[in-house]
């Protein structure tokens, strides 16, 4: 019979010393997957040019910070309560709902402009290679 075995990542990077950051990288994967609001496209708009769009509505610019830490894109969202006792909601379908969506960037990632426009934050990353990691053609000496 099969049997289902439980693997416990802390225990196994203790055991594997230098994989830290594979751990770490497998746990954040691991809790983006969990999360999924607010929803978002990930765009490839030339070689190397992307955008990520995340659905932002019901949020200003003000309520949005876009931070780049390392190989991390963190965008929170955090909205000041609205405090009208004049209105009530008969139905309330937006979420706006606070977040914090992080996203792992791959490496010579370059972030770029971020803009809101129709409730979509749109944020443009361009893969920039280092000349030394790009191929180049050796020049043959002889007779």
């Amino acid at each position: 019979m099969n049997q289902l075995v439980r693997l416990d990542p802390t225990s196994l990077g203790r055991a594997l010393i230098g994989f830290d950051t594979l751990f770490d990288q497998i746990e954040r994967r691991h809790t983006a997957l969990n999360g999924n609001y607010p929803p978002h496209n990930v765009l490839k708009t030339g070689e190397n040019d992307y955008e990520i769009q995340i659905a932002v509505s019901g949020f200003d610019k003000k309520d949005i910070t876009v931070e780049v830490d390392q190989d991390r894109l963190i965008i929170t969202g955090e909205r000041a309560e609205e405090n009208d006792s004049q209105v009530q909601f008969l139905h309330r379908g937006l979420a706006t709902r606070d977040f914090v969506k992080t996203l792992t960037l791959a490496e010579f990632m370059e972030v770029g402009d971020a803009v809101i426009k129709n409730g979509i934050l749109t944020i443009k990353i361009q893969r920039i290679i280092p000349d030394a990691l790009k191929p180049r053609s050796i020049k043959i000496q002889g007779e």
